[in-house]
Parts: structure tokens; C-alpha cells; sequence
């Protein structure tokens, strides 16, 4: 198909149809071909874009380039004939029905129009020839490679004309191989008739071959080879309605209530989009309106509270506020007391803030009370008795020996 193709154009495993769908316009992509592979045989779409349709073939035999190449003696093939496209012929496809039609414009599709009174004959490398077989109902796919001779002369003297130079060393004269052809093997000998001589209306590249003059057109398979039966054509890509089956057969009111329920189908999910539109305009609406009532009760509890209403907060009255402190204070002495440290702000809060004396933010250092010294407790002050399993027993008195005890009263 080359050079009229998207060599270029990468294609990952994620990507799907819809995906090369919407690229093949900025590309210019005008046809996909598309092969499958099942458990019972191997298939080929060929889809028209943007619109269809989509004709499915089954391939039935199939032969690859390399084993079409190396069942040749003699191969021809090389990059200067992939740069024009091919020459398409078709042969068969008369008014066998409208399917028959159908895969005829899509092939002529395939590839550009000729005008035969303005071609260049030096593009035309290469033949592509896809016959119909009314019988079976198949397409023969093949593809050749074109080589044009000129006729006339003898095997020795088109030996001559070519690049390579025969090998003469058996020969007694040169007359020899021009009248004869002597030290050519039989491949090199390729018969010429009716079947393929005309007369070129324009020069052709190669030696020998001048307008007005007789030449032989040779043909070289290069492969692929493919034998297609056509399936089914749909009218959309890839998928839509069934236009043609090969195998299944449907009445007219079959078609019809096919139709039927398509269009059906089609009303139901209208419907349920109407719905879905109404509901999210709905949804909308209401959110809207939530949204203004909530602004407008914020802007109300906002002047409330920049004091638009002429009522004044009376606070909590004094004696209470000042028979909480007493109790706040002892308890905060209590703690500086038994743990010997300042007590955190939030256990005393109305207690620290009296103690707290210079700039905030500083907190006052005080010393550590040390037993004996004031306190509330005097003198008399011990530190406290260890309790549980490191308590010490206390140490049994002994008396003196030679001296009675003391009598109580």
C-alpha cells in the first residue's frame, strides 16, 4: 500500500478505534485495514472514513511475502518500486449485485485515479490485480512487480544491454552469443508473445526501450498472495446497521422490526437524557438558592454581632468573679508547695496571671523551696515515706544489758 500510508502513525495496546477514528483526519487517513485472527479463522476490515461503511473478509489461504519471494529463482523486488503506488485491475467484478459493486469502489478508493493520456509509465513499478470468482464467491489477491524488455533482438544482445556483462570465456566469437545465445542459462530465457509485447507510447527507463518500439511487459510475483471472501458490509465503522450477510438472511419484516427496536431504543435514551438535563438544571437551582440563603444569614450574624441591637452584655457580676480567684490561688500555692515548680498556665489560669509580673510573654523564675524554710509547714517538714516494696522496716531497738526497763506510770 505504500507510499500512501501512515508508516509513521504508532499504535499502543491502549488505544481503541475511537482513538484512530478521531486522529485520521488531521492525518489525512482516508481507509483502515484492520487484521483479526479467531480460534476458526483469520479476518480483514476494510473501513471508509469518517462514515463507512465496513466490509469484513475472511481470509481463507494466505501466502507471505518472504515465501512467495523465495519460491522465485529469479526475485525482483527493491525500495525504488514503493515509491509510487501500484496499478490497480480489477477483473470480474460485472453486475453480479450491488455487494459486487460496493467492494469495487472501495478498492478503487484504495488508491489514486490515472489518467491514461497524462501517467508516466516510469511510475508504474508495480501491479496489484484482485479478481472475482463469481462461481465461489472469492477474491484472488495478488501482486506483481513490472519489468519491461525491449523485443526484436536475441538473448545475446539483450545479455548486452544490461548492466552486467556476460560471461564470454567459452565463446570463440562474439558473433556467437548475438546469433545464438550460447552461455545463457534457461531461466534468463523468458518466452515473449502476443500476450505481453506492446508498443510503448513513451520512452521507459531501461535500455532498449524507446517510444514507438515493441516491448515485452514481464510480471514477478512479490507477494502477498490472499484468497477473500466477503461476510458481511456495515453501514457505520465498525459498527451500524447490516446492509449485506453472506451467511444469515433476514425477511422484510424481520428488517423491520429490527428497525423497530432500534428506533425505540434510540427514543428510550433520548428520553433518560431529557430527564438527566432537567435534573441536573434542577440540582442547579437549588444549590443556587441554598447558597444565597446561607450568605444572607451570614450577613445577619454579622450585624448582630457588630452590635446593631441596643441591648449591652452584663457580664458576670462581680462577687463571683472575685470568690473564683481565692480558691484558684490557694490551689496554685498547694502545687508550688508539694512539686516545687510554677504550675502550667492552663491548670490555673486565673492564678498565673496574678503571679506574672513584667513584660507577657516572660514567664517569673522561681527558686526551689527548700524543707525547713517557710512554706506554711515550719520546721517540722520531712519528705514523704516511701510506700510498696521499697519501704524499709524499721530497725528493732536494743536495750542495754545490767540495766532494768523503765516502768511506765
Amino acid at each position: 500500500m505504500e507510499p500512501l500510508t501512515a508508516t509513521r502513525l504508532q499504535v499502543r495496546r491502549k488505544n481503541s478505534l475511537k482513538d484512530c477514528v478521531a486522529v485520521a483526519g488531521p492525518l489525512g487517513v482516508t481507509h483502515f485495514l484492520i487484521l483479526s485472527k479467531t480460534d476458526t479463522s483469520v479476518y480483514l476490515k476494510l473501513m471508509r472514513l469518517p462514515g463507512g461503511p465496513t466490509l469484513t473478509f475472511q481470509i481463507n489461504k494466505y501466502t507471505l511475502v518472504r515465501d512467495v519471494v523465495s519460491s522465485l529463482r529469479r526475485h525482483r523486488m527493491h525500495e525504488q518500486q514503493f515509491a509510487h503506488p501500484p496499478l490497480l485491475v480489477l477483473n470480474s467484478f460485472g453486475p453480479q449485485g450491488m455487494h459486487v459493486k460496493l467492494m469495487a469502489t472501495m478498492f478503487q478508493n484504495l488508491f489514486p485515479s490515472i489518467n491514461v493520456h497524462k501517467v508516466n509509465l516510469n511510475t508504474i513499478k508495480r501491479c496489484l490485480l484482485i479478481n472475482y470468482n463469481p462461481d465461489s464467491q472469492e477474491l484472488d489477491f495478488r501482486h506483481y512487480s513490472i519489468k519491461v524488455v525491449p523485443v526484436g533482438a536475441s538473448r545475446g544482445m539483450k545479455k548486452l544491454l544490461q548492466e552486467k556483462f556476460p560471461n564470454m570465456s567459452r565463446l570463440q566469437d562474439i558473433s556467437e552469443l548475438l546469433a545464438t545465445g550460447a552461455g545463457l542459462s534457461e531461466s534468463e530465457a523468458e518466452p515473449d508473445g502476443e500476450h505481453n509485447i506492446a508498443e510503448l507510447p513513451q520512452a521507459v527507463a531501461g535500455r532498449g526501450n524507446m517510444a514507438a518500439q515493441q516491448s515485452a511487459i514481464r510480471l514477478t510475483e512479490i507477494g502477498p498472495r490472499m484468497t477473500l471472501q466477503l461476510i458481511k458490509i456495515q453501514e457505520g465503522v465498525g459498527n451500524g446497521n447490516v446492509l449485506f450477510h453472506s451467511f444469515v438472511h433476514k425477511t422484510e419484516a424481520e428488517l423491520q422490526a429490527i428497525l423497530a427496536a432500534k428506533e425505540e431504543k434510540l427514543r428510550l435514551k433520548a428520553l433518560r437524557q431529557e430527564q438527566q438535563a432537567l435534573n441536573v438544571q434542577r440540582k442547579q437551582e437549588q444549590r443556587h438558592a441554598h447558597k444565597k440563603k446561607s450568605l444572607a444569614g451570614m450577613k445577619r450574624a454579622h450585624r448582630e454581632a457588630d452590635g446593631d441591637s441596643d441591648a449591652e452584655d452584663p457580664g458576670a457580676p462581680p462577687e463571683a468573679e472575685g470568690a473564683s480567684r481565692p480558691d484558684s490561688e490557694d490551689e496554685a500555692e498547694y502545687f508550688r508547695q508539694a512539686v516545687g515548680k510554677e504550675p502550667d498556665e492552663d491548670l490555673f489560669p486565673q492564678a498565673t496571671k496574678k503571679q506574672q509580673v513584667g513584660p507577657p510573654g516572660k514567664r517569673r523564675r522561681v527558686k526551689e523551696r527548700r524543707p525547713g524554710r517557710g512554706g506554711g509547714q515550719g520546721s517540722n517538714w520531712r519528705p514523704p515515706k516511701p510506700q510498696g516494696a521499697q519501704a524499709k522496716k524499721p530497725k528493732p531497738r536494743v536495750r542495754a544489758q545490767g540495766r532494768p526497763p523503765k516502768r511506765g506510770a
